[in-house]
């Protein structure tokens, strides 16, 4: 149990401080609140991080997934191949676009769509490939990226939760046709709600432009069907505070992983594994903890005794979900993704959020390490 003086340590902390109010109210006090200036220059700023690609700014991540397959003309008859091993919106997008998830098997130690399994799953039906930088781990772009140059495939990057992460000094969201980011609260950086798009393409910049405004750059003149998926201009000026502290934010989030993995040694603990070249923005600090989903509920249930906040992100893989589960069934696809059904049963993640002290730090290692060999 923690001490009487001791707070328990959340998860995840939100950010939400003085600057980003004085931003909210600054823009409700002009009375232009949707898609106005601050969303231009949110997109703008928000462009450095992709190198310089077009940025579409819209209503959520998930709305961001969606509108890039729309842009990509996917949808009946295509297939997508996708992680299962991730959060539904993955998956739900390509269903919202009337296209087919085909599900594959992840890397044992990053927890991020095989390569190998995605040049398995390719058929000719196959539009693209959704690797999921999972926890602010980059996926393996570089393999990923040739397979679908070999196969002439578009490449949508859900990169949701991996704001400023890089594989070879490249940034995510950076490598594919589209990258796709969330600006949810409990996200590195956020805007209340809200998402983006980056593309090396300008038609496709201009399609999602019209796509999440009725179809219209002009009012009235619409020029092809589409949605109300704009972000407000109250959003992006909260998103333009968090985005000036993203960096600091992000160098923190790295030092409170590296003292976490440097200091847990507990015999049944892996800490996350980084790939060389790889930069890691820790999104979740997620272990594997040995011994199955037994072992790793027992240990939550003592890091909760103790103080320590933690949280499962996925316990139930997508293609086990219902929505999936049940039509997959019925049409005779049985799934076999044992690394994916693994890491469900065993991962748990850790608070690592700029917001810990040195004294959280510490709780959370003696925490961790007094879980010892007893699971």
């Amino acid at each position: 149990m923690p001490s009487i003086n001791e707070q328990p340590i959340p998860a995840a902390r939100p950010v939400i401080g003085e600057e980003e109010i004085e931003a909210a109210v600054r823009v409700l006090r002009t009375g232009r609140v949707v898609q106005g200036p601050e969303v231009a220059a949110f997109e703008e700023g928000f462009s450095e991080l992709v190198d310089g690609r077009h940025c579409v700014a819209v209503n959520s991540g998930t709305s961001a997934l969606h509108l890039l397959l729309m842009a990509l003309n996917i949808g009946p008859g295509d297939e997508v191949i996708v992680p299962s091993f991730s959060f539904a919106a993955s998956a739900n997008a390509v269903r919202l676009v009337g296209a087919d998830v085909v599900f594959v098997d992840i890397e044992a130690d990053s927890f991020n769509i095989d390569p190998a399994a995605v040049e398995a799953a390719i058929t000719p039906r196959t539009a693209a490939i959704m690797p999921v930088h999972i926890y602010g781990n980059p996926a393996a772009m570089d393999k990923i990226m040739a397979i679908a140059e070999k196969h002439k495939l578009a490449v949508v990057e859900d990169a949701c939760q991996a704001h400023a992460a890089a594989l070879h000094g490249t940034p995510v969201g950076a490598f594919g046709s589209g990258g796709t980011f969330s600006f949810y609260p409990t996200k590195n950086m956020h805007s209340l709600e809200g998402g983006m798009i980056s593309t090396a393409d300008a038609e496709v910049a201009r399609t999602l432009r019209l796509l999440r405004n009725q179809g219209m750059e002009q009012r009235y003149a619409n020029e092809i069907v589409g949605a109300n998926m704009r972000m407000t201009d109250v959003a992006a000026a909260v998103g333009r505070v968090q985005l000036s502290k993203l960096h600091g934010w992000t160098e923190t989030r790295i030092a409170n992983a590296a003292y976490l993995s440097e200091h847990i040694t507990a015999p049944n603990i892996v800490t996350p594994v980084v790939a060389e070249g790889a930069r890691h923005i820790y999104h979740q600090y997620t272990i594997r903890v040995r011994g199955g989903e037994g072992a790793r509920d027992a240990a939550m249930a003592k890091l909760t005794e103790a103080g320590v906040g933690n949280a499962v992100y996925y316990p139930t893989p997508i293609h086990r979900l219902k929505p999936y589960w049940e039509p997959d069934q019925k049409a005779g696809r049985n799934w076999d993704l044992p690394e994916t059904e693994k890491a469900a049963a065993e991962v748990v993640s850790l608070p690592v959020h700029p917001s810990l002290t040195q004294n959280d730090l510490e709780r959370i290692v003696t925490a961790v390490n007094a879980l010892g060999e007893n699971l």
